[in-house]
């Protein structure tokens, strides 16, 4: 009798340790994608004095990719207004210039790394610049915000 005691305690052990490794799996799975990150610094673009206004959309299903990407412009010089999801799905970091600042657009893509500038004048938003975060954008490795 003793020796099935010692077996339905090891089966007993062994269902808690495959009850625990599904739970971790599932809670993997459920986080989402993993967003890769690059080494790349991000540099201050915008010229002292200069406010440039921009919103940030996520174009992806990655969450959190337009949050990261607003920290990065930010760090950049940019003054983000807001930044949420679209509706929009896109492969390609598209800059929407909204107030015909070709220049202010470049400065942007650089700071993103890869972008396609599109004009696309729209003096209602109150802003310069839309950026829709796509799929081909990797964002830096995130630093420490409180």
């Amino acid at each position: 009798m003793r020796g099935r005691g010692k077996v339905g305690r090891w089966i007993v052990l062994v269902a808690a340790l495959l009850i625990a490794c599904g739970a971790i799996a599932r809670l993997y799975l459920r986080s989402g994608p993993r967003l890769r990150a690059s080494k790349r610094a991000v540099e201050r673009v915008v010229p002292a004095g200069a406010h440039i206004k921009v919103e940030v959309l996520n174009a992806t299903d990655t969450k959190g990719l337009a949050r990261r990407a607003m920290l990065v412009l930010r760090d950049a010089g940019f003054d983000v207004v807001f930044f949420g999801n679209s509706s929009e799905r896109t492969d390609t970091t598209r800059i929407l210039d909204r107030a015909g600042h070709a220049d202010w657009a470049a400065l942007a893509a650089r700071a993103m790394g890869r972008a396609h500038i599109e004009q696309l004048p729209d003096s209602s938003r109150f802003l310069d610049l839309t950026v829709l975060v796509g799929r081909n954008w990797t964002p830096p490795l995130e630093p420490l915000y409180p």
